[in-house]
C-alpha cells in the first residue's frame, strides 16, 4: 500500500546552549525547528514519501520560516492554516555525564495552542491519503488543541484511512483539567497502529513495563514476557492491528542501547540491539522510528521483520545527527541495517 501520509501537530522553535552548557550559563543559543509530527514528516519526505503536514502557524516571519524549512525538505505545506500571534518554543538543556537533560516549554497561547475544530478541511486532506499520523502531544497542549485533534481522528475514521497514533505522553503538559491517561486511552481505541516506549505503553495499559537493562548488544530479550504483555494490550485495544515499541536503556548521557518490538495479530517480532556511543543528539529518535516504520509498512507490508529492522536502524542513526530531524535516506538506512554483527557507533 502506497499513498499520501498526513501528519498533524505543533512545530516548535528549539533553543539550546552550545557545548552542553546549562541554560543559565552565558553564551549563544543554537536554534532548530522541531516537533514530533513535523519530525516524522521530514523523515518520511527524506526517505521519498509523499507527506502532507498540517498545523497552525503565526502569519509572521517565524511562521514563514517554519514553512520554508519544511518545504526545503519537500514536505507538502499546502494545508497549513495561519493565525495566532506566536510560535511555540522549548528550551532544551542537553545531558552531560551524570546530569540529565532538561526541557522548559514556552507554548502557552501559541498559534497551535489556540487552534480550534472546524478550521481545517479534513475531508479534502484525507481524500487521497492512506495514513494519518498524530500523537498524544497534540492532545496535551490545550483544550482547544485536544478538540481539534479529536475532530481529525473522527474524520480519519470516516475516511477509512489507516490511523497511526504515537502515545507520546508528556507529563509536563496536560494543564487544563483532563486526565491524560483517560484521553490517551480513548485515542488509542481508534488507532490501527500504536507507537510508544515502555513507559508510554504502561500509561495506556496500566501494566508495568518489562525492564530493559542492556549494557551491550548481547542482552537477551524477554521474548515470552513481551509476547504475553502485548497479548494483554491487544485485548484492551481490539481495533489496533499493529503495536510497535521502542525500547531503550540510557546507560549514560552519551551511551544508549536501543531495540524495538513489533506485535501483529498474535505474533511478536524482535530485532537486534544497537549499542550507540557517543550520542550526538537524542531528540527525535522516537519520531525517526515511527517515520521509518510507516515508510517500511507502505513498501514492505508483507515482511514485518524487514519493517522492524529498518525502523530500528533509522532510529539508531538519528542519534548521530544534530537537531530534531532524521536526515537519512532509505538507502543509507538499508546499508547500516544489512551490516553484519553488532554495530557500535563511534562518532568523532
Amino acid at each position: 500500500m502506497k499513498g499520501k501520509i498526513v501528519t498533524f501537530g505543533e512545530v516548535l522553535l528549539r533553543l539550546s546552549k552550545s557545548g552542553r552548557k546549562r541554560l543559565f550559563q552565558s553564551g549563544d543559543f543554537v536554534e532548530n525547528f522541531g516537533g514530533s509530527e513535523a519530525n516524522v514528516a521530514v523523515s518520511l519526505s527524506t526517505m521519498g514519501d509523499h507527506v502532507q503536514y498540517v498545523t497552525r502557524l503565526p502569519d509572521n516571519l517565524m511562521g514563514k520560516s517554519v514553512q520554508m524549512t519544511l518545504r526545503n525538505f519537500n514536505v507538502n505545506t499546502d494545508s497549513i492554516i495561519w493565525g495566532g500571534d506566536r510560535l511555540g518554543s522549548y528550551y532544551f538543556e542537553e545531558a552531560a555525564a551524570m546530569r540529565n537533560s532538561s526541557v522548559v516549554y514556552d507554548r502557552n497561547d501559541s498559534s497551535f495552542y489556540s487552534i480550534t475544530p472546524h478550521v481545517i478541511d479534513w475531508d479534502a486532506i484525507f481524500s487521497d491519503a492512506s495514513i494519518y499520523h498524530f500523537s498524544g502531544i497534540s492532545c496535551a497542549i490545550s483544550r482547544d488543541a485536544l478538540d481539534a485533534t479529536w475532530e481529525s481522528v473522527k474524520k480519519a475514521g470516516t475516511a477509512r484511512i489507516l490511523i497511526s497514533f504515537d502515545i507520546n505522553y508528556r507529563k509536563n503538559l496536560w494543564k487544563f483539567g483532563v486526565d491524560a491517561q483517560d484521553i490517551l486511552q480513548i485515542m488509542a481505541q481508534h488507532a490501527d497502529i500504536i507507537f510508544g516506549d515502555q513507559g508510554e505503553y504502561e500509561v495506556i495499559s496500566g501494566i508495568p513495563h518489562i525492564p530493559f537493562d542492556a549494557i551491550d548488544s548481547d542482552y537477551p530479550i524477554d521474548y515470552n514476557g513481551y509476547h504475553d504483555y502485548f497479548d494483554q494490550v491487544q485485548k484492551m485495544y481490539p481495533k489496533c492491528k499493529i503495536f510497535v515499541m521502542a525500547v531503550r536503556n540510557q546507560i549514560a548521557s552519551t551511551h544508549h542501547t536501543l531495540t524495538g518490538l513489533l506485535y501483529i495479530q498474535g505474533k511478536l517480532y524482535t530485532t537486534r540491539i544497537y549499542d550507540i556511543s557517543p550520542i550526538v543528539d537524542p531528540m527525535g529518535v522516537g519520531d525517526a522510528f515511527i517515520a521509518a516504520y510507516l515508510h517500511a509498512y507502505q513498501h514492505w507490508e508483507d515482511d514485518p521483520q524487514h519493517c522492524l529492522d529498518f525502523s530500528l536502524t533509522a532510529s539508531a542513526l538519528k542519534n548521530t545527527i544534530p537537531g530534531d530531524f532524521n536526515l537519512n535516506t532509505e538507502g543509507e538506512i538499508e546499508k547500516v541495517m544489512n551490516a553484519r554483527g553488532p554495530i557500535v557507533y563511534e562518532v568523532e
